[in-house]
């Protein structure tokens, strides 16, 4: 839950609060934490028939029923109590004694306990099974929640003129989850999106199978976006026109929280409120709200279309890390011996000049000492003990050497280009791009042209609507066109189907 500034309510925990709700997650680190979760998992499944305090044999015939099910149930009946009185030190579960238990003198004696789900426990414990449930193909951008918000936010209004308390606190739970939803589902899309386009171990194929429902999805999603926002901003002015006070007193009335006050309940759905309004009547270039989410959707549209364009430029070139794998295994498969298949794949992957070194960090105290080699962060390493094993010494100083006959010729090539450059790029906005043949230098200032438009090109609804590209002397505009064009050049006809291409001098432009 966020409060009205965009801020988490947990910022407001103390270091001691948060290392005490943290030891909730103490049975993820332990040995047998498998054991353990599946120990909770019958606990859960327990209070789902509304059994909220169980001993330890109604623990254990819910594990038996969870193995008739699952093959992968461990088997913890020694150990079930010790594993119980574990979770209770945690805190994740409450241990209590009830005598009424006990059905004979010796079982009287002995210590009767029942166990429950404590309330931060349950929510720790659904914590860890979302984790465990999250999949990739679940992660999604909800396009058909903004007409629900929109008719939430227009009821609102009229049950706030009418006076009618319940339907105003309904309408206000009902946006406030709504809304909490819709920024968890972005902020994992967006997450998970982001993992697969920076990740190098992503599979090409599965990408390539996906890319045009990917992007479809995220076409449709930001039309519904930029269609429904100016309602939903005008929707939310008439939220507040209809008394914003007044609609707070109401839902607060409603509202039956027993363990909140009534001021307590006002400033509670005012928080909520401000939250909501903030999303929606946000400046457009703010980084936050509706703004920010089309501007990350943007951005990962961009991202999918480079990685699409790698790939794709990959698969044509027939090389690429898949093929060279497979030929390297080959290779090593095809050896005479094991040793020159050994020798082959150290040279291949560079494993014979491993050094390993270690060093300390420049700051200790942010370092775990019980961090592995493997989590710990890295350290700069001079290149000397790297290659030689011995420590760097300072060494004497260099002279600084200049070549200024070298630098005076590359920048007379480098103005020599740029001239042509320009002129190429001039001859081919006074003749066109159509209707003649271009010649080498045109051709170049042309795909070079082509290639920013085609970066900086905009699609509504799936579709190629204009795009734009410059140098700073010419400007090529992509004008969409039923009959399509074609620019022959030295070595082919290019075919551009649904657009022709317009340049003009850049307005400014300059010949520097």
């Amino acid at each position: 839950m966020r409060d009205s500034t965009g801020g988490h309510r947990a910022l407001d925990l103390d270091a001691r609060a948060v290392g005490d709700r943290f030891r909730l997650f103490n049975f993820t680190q332990r040995g047998d934490f498998v054991g353990y979760l599946w120990v909770l998992r019958a606990m859960d499944r327990l209070r789902a028939v509304h059994r909220v305090q169980v001993d330890d044999e109604d623990v254990a015939a819910a594990l038996r029923e969870l193995a008739s099910a699952h093959d992968e149930v461990p088997h913890v009946d020694a150990t079930l109590r010790d594993r119980l009185d574990a979770l209770a030190a945690d805190g994740i579960i409450h241990r209590l004694e009830d005598a009424s238990r006990a059905g004979t003198l010796a079982r009287y004696r002995n210590r009767q306990s029942v166990y429950q789900f404590s309330e931060l426990g349950y929510r720790a414990f659904t914590a860890v099974e979302d984790v465990l449930a999250a999949r990739v193909r679940d992660a999604n951008l909800s396009r058909l929640v903004f007409s629900d918000i929109l008719d939430d936010l227009r009821s609102l209004a009229a049950a706030n003129l009418a006076g009618d308390e319940e339907q105003v606190h309904r309408r206000l739970s009902r946006l406030d989850q709504v809304m909490e939803d819709m920024v968890r589902r972005s902020a994992r899309f967006h997450v998970t999106l982001g993992e697969i386009v920076t990740s190098t171990d992503a599979s090409p194929d599965l990408f390539l199978r996906y890319k045009n429902a990917l992007l479809t999805h995220m076409s449709d999603f930001m039309a519904e976006l930029d269609r429904h926002l100016p309602r939903l901003g005008q929707a939310v002015r008439d939220v507040e026109a209809s008394g914003t006070a007044a609609m707070l007193d109401r839902a607060a009335r409603a509202d039956d929280r027993p363990f909140l006050t009534g001021p307590e309940r006002v400033e509670d759905w005012k928080r909520r409120w401000e939250a909501l309004r903030a999303w929606f009547t946000a400046e457009p270039g703010s980084g936050s709200g509706a703004a920010g989410l089309r501007r990350a959707t943007r951005s990962a549209v961009s991202g999918v279309i480079a990685l699409l364009r790698q790939l794709t430029e990959a698969q044509r070139g027939g090389v690429n890390r898949a093929s060279e794998l497979r030929h390297l295994a080959e290779w090593i498969h095809n050896t005479p011996d094991e040793d020159a298949a050994h020798a082959l794949a150290a040279a291949a992957f560079n494993m014979g000049s491993a050094r390993h070194l270690g060093g300390a960090h420049d700051d200790a105290e942010q370092i775990s000492s019980r961090a592995t080699w493997w989590d710990a962060p890295g350290i700069e390493v001079a290149l000397t003990p790297f290659r030689t094993g011995r420590p760097a010494g300072p060494g004497l100083p260099q002279p600084v050497r200049t070549d200024t006959g070298a630098r005076a010729d590359l920048r007379r090539r480098q103005i020599a280009a740029r001239a042509a450059e320009r002129a190429a790029a001039q001859s081919l906005a006074g003749g066109g791009a159509h209707g003649r043949v271009l010649d080498e230098p045109e051709t170049k200032v042309l795909l070079t042209l082509l290639t920013r438009a085609l970066e900086a090109r905009s699609v509504v609804a799936g579709r190629l609507k204009t795009g734009t590209g410059g140098d700073g002397t010419v400007v090529m505009r992509l004008v969409p066109s039923p009959e399509g064009g074609s620019v022959r050049t030295p070595h082919g006809t290019l075919h551009l189907p649904g657009f022709t291409l317009e340049i003009a001098p850049h307005a400014g432009g300059t010949d520097d």
